[in-house]
C-alpha cells in the first residue's frame, strides 16, 4: 500500500510539492498540527506561505466541527462550545488570543509610536489586555452558543466560515500596511514582505468558499461588514503605529472572526439567515 502511495505521488507534478511545502509551513507557523519532517523551510517560503493561511483557518473549522459533532454526543451546547474553543486554543497554542492581549496593552497604554511596539513586545500581560481576552472570549463563548441552539449543521458552518475568512481577513492587512515593529522577537517579521495578486486571490477564494453555504443576504452584509472593519481597521493602526505588527494580525484575525459571528447571530434573530446548511 505504501509503495502504490509512493508511486501516485510521483506522478504528481513538482509544483503540487511545493504549494504543498507552503501549505505545511503556514500550518507549522499558526498550529501545533504536526507537519512531515521533510517539510523545507526558509523566510522567503514563509512569505509566500500566507497564500494558504486560509486554508489552514479551514482546516482549523472541519477539526472543530467535527469535535462539537461528537462531544455533543455526550454534553449539553454550552459545555460542547466551552470544550471546542478549548481545542481551539490548543491547536493554536494561543496565538491569535496572544496578539489581541498584547495589542491592547500596547495601544493602549502606550502613548507613541515607540511606546506602543515596546509595550506589544512585553511577554507579560497587562490590564488592557487582560480585559479585552477576557470579553473577547466570553462574547465568542456567547454567540457560538446562540448559534449552536439553532441546530449541529448551523454551527458547523459557522466555525467553517468564521475560521477561513477571519483568517483572509487579517492576512489581506499585510499588502496594505508597512511592518513597523524593530528588530526582536516579533512574530509577523518572516510574513511582512510583498504579498503577490495571486496569493490574495488564493486567500481571499479560500477564505470565501463557506460562504456558499449560506444566503446572498448574509454574503452581502458579511462581507459588507468585513470590508467596512478591515478599512477603519488599517486606518486606526496606520494612525498609532504606522503599520502593523504580527499583534496585529492576530488581533485582526479575532475581532474579523468575531464579526462574522455577530452577523450570523443578528440575521438567526431576524429570521433572515437563510441558505445555511
Amino acid at each position: 500500500m505504501n509503495e502504490l502511495l509512493r508511486n501516485c505521488m510521483k506522478i504528481l507534478p513538482p509544483q503540487f510539492y511545493k504549494q504543498l511545502n507552503l501549505f505545511y509551513l503556514a500550518l507549522s507557523f499558526f498550529t501545533r498540527i504536526p507537519v512531515p519532517q521533510t517539510m523545507q523551510y526558509s523566510p522567503e517560503l514563509l512569505s509566500q506561505s500566507n497564500r494558504y493561511f486560509s486554508l489552514v483557518g479551514l482546516l482549523l473549522g472541519a477539526i472543530l466541527a467535527l469535535f462539537y459533532y461528537v462531544v455533543g454526543q455526550f454534553f449539553g451546547i454550552e459545555v460542547s462550545i466551552l470544550l471546542i474553543m478549548v481545542l481551539s486554543l490548543m491547536l493554536t497554542g494561543a496565538f491569535h488570543e496572544d496578539g489581541l492581549a498584547d495589542m491592547a496593552d500596547g495601544l493602549g497604554g502606550g502613548y507613541s509610536t515607540e511606546q506602543c511596539l515596546t509595550i506589544m513586545k512585553d511577554s507579560r500581560i497587562g490590564t488592557y489586555g487582560t480585559v479585552t481576552l477576557v470579553m473577547a472570549l466570553a462574547l465568542k463563548f456567547s454567540l457560538l452558543v446562540e448559534i449552536a441552539n439553532h441546530g449541529v449543521m448551523l454551527i458547523v458552518s459557522v466555525l467553517l466560515l468564521s475560521q477561513s475568512l477571519s483568517r483572509a481577513v487579517a492576512a489581506s492587512l499585510i499588502a496594505s500596511l508597512s511592518y513597523v515593529s524593530e528588530e526582536g522577537n516579533n512574530k509577523s517579521k518572516p510574513l511582512a514582505t510583498t504579498q503577490t495578486s495571486k496569493d490574495i486571490t488564493i486567500l481571499v477564494i479560500v477564505g470565501c468558499l463557506p460562504l456558499f453555504l449560506y444566503g446572498v443576504k448574509f454574503i452581502l452584509v458579511c462581507l459588507v461588514a468585513l470590508v467596512i472593519f478591515r478599512k477603519f481597521f488599517i486606518r486606526f493602526l496606520n494612525k498609532k503605529i504606522g503599520g502593523f505588527t504580527g499583534d496585529c494580525l492576530g488581533a485582526a484575525q479575532q475581532l474579523a472572526e468575531i464579526i462574522i459571528l455577530m452577523v450570523a447571530v443578528i440575521f438567526l434573530n431576524n429570521s433572515m439567515l437563510g441558505g445555511a446548511v
